[in-house]
């Protein structure tokens, strides 16, 4: 693998090469990092140029860039891929550089950038810039303002960042394919104003969802409303990474997506404000605070909040079956329902069924054997048990003993005396249930019929 370092740093020989036309420049294609880790890789500082915060990518990465004169260059390659949702379940889907979705890619207001994208799929694609203002030709949209680019060759996007924000990028060709196969990325555009709106801590991930059936390998790509697999950053709980943030820091988490449905997103113990659309930068006048936040189909949505709550905070997608993983939307409910004779007969037939349900549907606790390469409904532990939960869930992790810039997991949070919901061992009280009194059934009621007229009965 490419070293990130490495690869900005051998880019200083370019810098200082002088200025020719657009087309020249482009005759030296760029190395294209690769990266087949799916954990948070640290970000990249800016070591020229205005200052700014980097992103951090959850279960992700930025994607390195060389300075070409005064254009910044980067290198994308459109590929298959195998994505490791989380232990015990790997995908094969589409990306780029190794991944799905695709790097980071991060710039600043005014940069130029030229973005290399070489196609190694088995058909043809393009990339759609999402939300960015640019040339139409830059635009990305398959036979209406490009040729596609053919497997094999290496097209060229070259435009000047004129709005900071938060976008994204996919393909506008063979769509209902690529993008339900993986083929996304998210690009930030910091403000060249380094004062502007300047957080401490700075994550961004995109949304996705698949059909990934138990024991298969592949998204079904035509499925347009019952997925399975809900995902950031094509990482289902517990493999989403955490978000570990110091006491006190200002955060700003963007989020991209291109699922089939809305996500209203929640944080506990905080409250926060968007901040940012993938139209641009919302207004301080217009901020009102919230605890979640509605993210349409196709849409971005970043938020603000200062961490002055220390703890695990629990953060996820509040459509309670986008915290569930596979296996679970055809059980029916059998809640208060005796099945013991059930099971008996169902037992004769299939020694290994499970017959569950009739208490609710804890899973937590339980050991079953499952089909290859799928996970359980509801997964995850921490310090008090199972935490049953699973798709588009992680934990904000607030401490105040974090140093700056440092992104690795504190573990679990260590509370202080009193501080925890505890069992109450006391004696239970009967209290008596209180009475109603009725209405005097002789006392005469009015009644309006519908026809305009009254009675009295």
């Amino acid at each position: 693998m490419l070293s990130r370092r490495g690869f900005i740093g051998s880019a200083a020989l370019l810098a200082s090469a002088s200025v020719v036309s657009g087309r020249a420049q482009a005759a030296a294609i760029p190395e294209a990092p690769m990266m087949d880790k799916a954990v948070m890789q640290p970000p990249i500082i800016p070591t020229s140029g205005p200052d700014y915060q980097p992103t951090v990518t959850l279960n992700g990465w930025t994607l390195p860039w060389r300075m070409n004169g005064d254009w910044k260059e980067f290198h994308l390659v459109a590929e298959p891929v195998v994505r490791e949702f989380s232990e015990g379940m790997k995908v094969n889907l589409w990306g780029y550089n190794g991944q799905s979705p695709g790097p980071t890619i991060e710039a600043v207001e005014g940069d130029k950038v030229r973005i290399f994208v070489t196609n190694k799929l088995p058909e043809h694609t393009t990339v759609h810039w999402h939300g960015m203002i640019l040339p139409n030709g830059m635009d990305g949209v398959g036979g209406l303002t490009q040729p596609h680019i053919k497997p094999g060759k290496t097209f060229v996007y070259e435009f000047v960042l004129t709005k900071s924000g938060t976008f994204m990028y996919h393909p506008h060709s063979d769509e209902m394919v690529q993008m339900a196969m993986g083929m996304m990325g998210m690009f930030v555009v910091h403000p060249r104003d380094t004062a502007f709106r300047r957080v401490d801590r700075d994550f961004v991930f995109i949304m996705s969802t698949y059909l990934v059936d138990p024991g298969t390998y592949l998204p079904k790509v035509n499925e347009m409303t019952d997925f399975n697999m809900w995902t950031w950053n094509s990482r289902v709980f517990p493999g989403i990474d955490p978000l570990p943030v110091r006491l006190k820091d200002r955060v700003r988490v963007r989020i991209g997506n291109l699922t089939m449905t809305n996500h209203p997103i929640h944080l506990h113990g905080h409250h926060f404000h968007v901040s940012c659309t993938d139209g641009g930068w919302i207004p301080e006048s217009a901020f009102w605070p919230e605890t979640t936040t509605d993210v349409p189909v196709g849409a971005v949505r970043a938020f603000d909040f200062v961490a002055d709550n220390p703890g695990d905070w629990a953060f996820h997608c509040h459509k309670s079956h986008h915290t569930m993983n596979a296996m679970g939307h055809d059980v029916k409910n059998l809640i208060g329902v005796d099945r013991k004779q059930l099971a008996a007969a169902i037992g004769k037939l299939a020694p290994d069924a499970m017959v569950m349900g009739h208490t609710g549907m804890a899973m937590g606790e339980m050991e079953m054997p499952a089909p290859d390469n799928t996970l359980p409904m509801m997964t995850g532990s921490g310090q008090f048990g199972a935490i049953e939960m699973g798709g588009m869930f992680t934990v904000v992790k607030i401490r105040e003993e974090m140093a700056p810039n440092d992104y690795s997991d504190p573990g679990p949070y260590k509370f202080p005396q009193g501080t925890v919901a505890y069992e109450f061992k006391g004696e239970p009280v009967s209290a008596p249930r209180q009475t109603i009194n009725q209405p005097n059934s002789s006392a005469p009621a009015s009644v309006k019929k519908p026809t305009g007229n009254h009675s009295n009965h």
